[in-house]
């Protein structure tokens, strides 16, 4: 690979000089920047960095590839650590009976919703799911997403959702990003099995988990652990056998109604609990006293009008927070982690250092990729982005609605 210098950068966000995997509480208001600084990238990875005036000159680099960021801030690409991209067609015709008084759970009882994108799901192809698929992980490179997410459960039968989950080997296999593929048959119940929510629980358990262990197509496993989905009980029976089978849980949870799902999240050791618009002072408890991230997809909230998750409250009681995109055809239709950013300060009164630290450092957690991606550190991945010149990092979310990012940098080489 090429080796990369990027110069007289103004400011170098998120320099870490040892590993950080993750900030809490007030730590997450401090974030180390260089001014006046250098980067370089050797064979993909951050090498080495510091300010313009102690710079060595690298005269031994054969094939140094030079970028001048005169006026520009250079950032660690964003980790996005809840993405449903794989889904086929869309679902605007939704977005209208939304604005027409409909709500998310009346859609759904109409066979809207989740079902819907399953029944197109099923009528395509693997290669045009991945072409389909492949334009959105493409556009999220572009918006400056580093490292990613993507569960399956819009398929909800075997071979479905075997489909959706090679689509996501062929996007790490392209050696792009890091990816990391997360099993969610667990997502809603199929017209199929609707009189008959155990027969598909037993087919997740007894099909689905060995078929998917067989082709070792999962990092993690998933479930929609809400009202008229899944209990807090068939939550964990599920996240049990997927233990068994190797996965580690990640969960969706509190985001319609109450349901439990923190606190069985946390029992099951979940690396991240998502979602958590109805997240009790007794459940910010709970997750102080674990490893759990809660993460927050503001995305989400902000599409469905749904109450807020209270990011500010948790941060304050001393948690990590992480936000996410949730990128998904039916409740946040968007991966662009910029504007993510935006409403985390806007409508969740986070800072701009907050919400930085928000979405690398500890949404990099969210999905094991600490030691990978999220900081400005020697080894890691040269993932990283340029923006236009601008006053400072906090006119990114600042200016909600314009982009600013020039050059997307992946292992070393531009986007």
């Amino acid at each position: 690979m090429s080796k990369l210098l990027i110069k007289n950068i103004k400011s170098l966000v998120q320099v870490r000089e040892t590993n950080v995997i993750k900030v809490s509480g007030t730590d997450m208001k401090i974030l180390p920047c260089i001014e006046d600084a250098w980067l370089a990238i050797d064979n993909g990875l951050i090498a080495d960095f510091g300010k313009m005036q102690d710079f060595p000159g690298i005269t031994d680099w054969k094939d140094l590839k030079v970028i001048d960021a005169t006026g520009k801030i250079v950032m660690p690409c964003y980790a996005d650590s809840h993405t449903h991209i794989v889904y086929a067609g869309n679902r605007e015709s939704e977005f209208v009976d939304r604005i027409n008084g409909l709500s998310y759970e009346e859609i759904a009882k109409r066979g809207g919703g989740i079902l819907n994108s399953a029944k197109k799901l099923r009528e395509t192809s693997e290669d045009d799911l991945f072409e389909q698929s492949f334009a959105r992980f493409s556009e999220v490179i572009s918006q400056g997403t580093g490292s990613i997410e993507i569960k399956s459960g819009y398929g909800l039968d075997l071979e479905s959702e075997l489909k959706m989950l090679r689509v996501i080997k062929r996007f790490k296999e392209l050696n792009l990003i890091p990816v990391k593929a997360t099993f969610l048959g667990a997502h809603a119940v199929p017209a199929e099995f609707k009189d008959n929510k155990k027969g598909y629980i037993d087919l997740i358990i007894n099909k689905m988990l060995p078929a998917i262990t067989n082709e070792k197509l999962a990092d993690y496993i998933d479930a929609f652990c809400e009202k008229n989905y899944f209990t807090s009980e068939e939550t964990k029976q599920i996240f049990e056998a997927g233990i068994k089978h190797g996965l580690k849980p990640k969960l969706h949870a509190e985001q319609l109604s109450h349901s439990n799902g923190i606190k069985t999240a946390v029992e099951c050791k979940a690396v991240s609990v998502d979602h958590l618009e109805f997240c009790s002072d007794e459940d910010i408890a709970l997750l102080k006293k674990s490893d759990t991230m809660p993460t927050i997809l503001p995305g989400a909230a902000f599409f469905l009008n749904l109450q807020l998750p209270p990011a500010r409250k948790m941060i304050d009681a001393g948690l990590a927070v992480a936000f996410a995109s949730d990128y998904n055809p039916g409740s946040s239709p968007s991966g662009n982690m910029n504007f993510m950013m935006s409403l985390g300060c806007i409508n969740y009164k986070l800072n701009p250092e907050e919400v930085i630290n928000a979405v690398t450092i500890n949404s990099a957690y969210a999905m094991g990729l600490s030691n990978e991606v999220g900081s400005i550190t020697p080894g890691k991945k040269g993932n990283v982005f340029i923006t236009k010149p601008i006053a400072s990092y906090g006119y990114i979310p600042y200016a909600f609605g314009s982009s600013l990012i020039e050059t997307v940098i992946i292992n070393g080489v531009k986007f």
